[in-house]
């Protein structure tokens, strides 16, 4: 043989020989794979502190006198007094709600007095603020206990988280 006639048929083979053999069956089978969703972590809580407000007018403080225990072990305060029987004797006569703000203040701020004031206007609207921040962070609870929800595996139910004062 020669070697054309052996490439010739080398090649016939190759060719036809998928169709010598029988043909395999394909099945095609659908079914659903489970896919691990990761379940995100809640928001942490929030942890607010409340700001301190200050109210100060130009009233006088009322400086009663000291409490005396009775004869029968009942505390009486007197109408009157001298001055050095005053609760607080070492308020002047007169003392306000502004002179003891103003005192105060001066101790807490090494004998400097800073003020830090809002209009009643401006404390509605940051009031309304707040009110905002509570309803998104709410809005935002309420969405991730829906997909919380949607992509639990043992369809249990997701929380939502409250806002507590």
């Amino acid at each position: 043989m020669t070697l054309k006639t052996l490439a010739i048929l080398g090649l016939t083979i190759i060719t036809t020989s998928c169709s010598l053999l029988p043909e395999k069956k394909v099945n095609i089978v659908s079914k659903p794979v489970e896919i691990d969703i990761i379940q995100p972590t809640l928001p942490r809580p929030l942890d607010l502190q409340a700001p301190k407000w200050y109210v100060v007018s130009e009233a006088r403080i009322a400086n009663p006198c000291r409490k005396v225990v009775q004869e029968d072990g009942t505390e009486k305060r007197p109408k009157t007094c001298a001055w050095e029987d005053k609760e607080n004797p070492e308020w002047p006569e007169g003392y306000t709600y502004l002179d003891r703000f103003l005192d105060d203040m001066k101790d807490q701020n090494n004998g400097e007095v800073v003020f830090v004031a809002t209009t009643v206007g401006d404390y509605k609207v940051m009031i309304r603020n707040n009110q905002e921040v509570k309803r998104y962070i709410k809005q935002l609870g309420e969405v991730i206990v829906v997909y919380r929800n949607v992509t639990m595996k043992d369809g249990s139910k997701g929380v939502v988280a409250e806002i507590q004062n």
